[in-house]
């Protein structure tokens, strides 16, 4: 494991806080624990504000900053959620060790919390990251995934991360849990001149579009939850629901039909053991992109904002 972690990073490690802050890991849970017991939709909005936050310009808390022209003013990131949850852990660890703790190691252990309390796999992880001194709205669009990226597209993403493929496949797998809004997979409909949804990708199991079409007929905004089957549990469902035609999002299913893509979706569906391997070994080096040390940033004193 040692080795994922790049060495100039002195001071990313395992119990960095074990003397400045001893009880970071405990705070943070109990947060993360209370927050989800009032709304099952807190794990999901955890994952996926890490993934949009290392993805552009590394694992540093820059998405969590607020005002014109930061990466939150981008529309992909306007719908993300979950930012209470580490304003509240921040506040906490502020009163127990002022200045200590950066945003970026309260948003990366939040999210491996995320999935403990969804029932998935719990991951020894190491901690030290600093708060970024940067958040630019232009650093978003080359990064992250869209929804209607192709194989390829994703391949080139990750492979910038220092992902691989199976990294892909295996972090695809978060989708077991949380929502989407019905306009992150629209184009996968014909609308009517009469509003109607009807379906035009083949991709997609009929009565599952046809669900689909009635609840996002109401309102573009509306949200359903990506695995039908088990939404709140962190499990192998959604590598089930791709085989059976249900992946919500363009960028699931294709990673059932590309040849590339599909042995490894058959194997993480019938081996829960193995998805939990993998991801614990995806998950850390997602945590770990692009981490500034010592000079690179700095730590916050209010996460949505930069000191100064």
């Amino acid at each position: 494991i040692l080795g994922l972690f790049p060495c100039s990073n002195l001071g990313f490690e395992l119990e960095f806080y074990a003397l400045s802050c001893p009880g970071v890991e405990f705070v943070v849970r109990d947060v993360v624990r209370s927050a989800s017991s009032s709304d099952p939709s807190i794990p999901g909005k955890l994952l996926r504000l890490l993934f949009h936050d290392c993805f552009v310009y590394g694992c540093d808390a820059s998405v969590l900053v607020e005002g014109d022209g930061t990466e939150r003013a981008d529309p992909a990131n306007k719908s993300l959620g979950g930012f209470e949850v580490i304003e509240a852990a921040k506040r906490e660890l502020e009163l127990f060790c002022p200045q200590t703790v950066s945003c970026a190691d309260i948003l990366a252990l939040a999210a491996r919390d995320a999935v403990v309390m969804a029932g998935g796999p719990d991951i020894q992880m190491p901690t030290g990251r600093r708060d970024g001194l940067v958040s630019a709205i232009s650093n978003v669009r080359p990064n992250i995934v869209d929804t209607s990226f192709t194989v390829d597209d994703m391949i080139r993403i990750f492979g910038a991360k220092g992902l691989t493929l199976n990294d892909l496949v295996i972090l695809s797998g978060a989708h077991t849990i949380g929502l989407a809004h019905c306009n992150a997979f629209s184009d996968r409909f014909q609308v009517s001149s009469k509003g109607n949804l009807t379906f035009v990708d083949s991709s997609l199991d009929k009565d599952y579009a046809g669900k689909l079409a009635k609840k996002c007929a109401a309102s573009t905004s509306a949200t359903v939850n990506i695995d039908p089957k088990t939404a709140f549990s962190f499990d192998n469902q959604y590598y089930n629901n791709l085989i059976a035609k249900k992946g919500l999002l363009q960028t699931d299913s294709i990673l059932f039909n590309d040849p590339r893509t599909k042995n490894l979706v058959l194997q993480l569906a019938s081996d829960l053991n193995g998805f939990y391997e993998g991801w614990s070994t995806s998950f850390l080096k997602l945590s770990s992109i692009g981490v500034k040390g010592d000079g690179e940033g700095e730590v916050r004193q209010i996460c949505s904002r930069i000191n100064g």
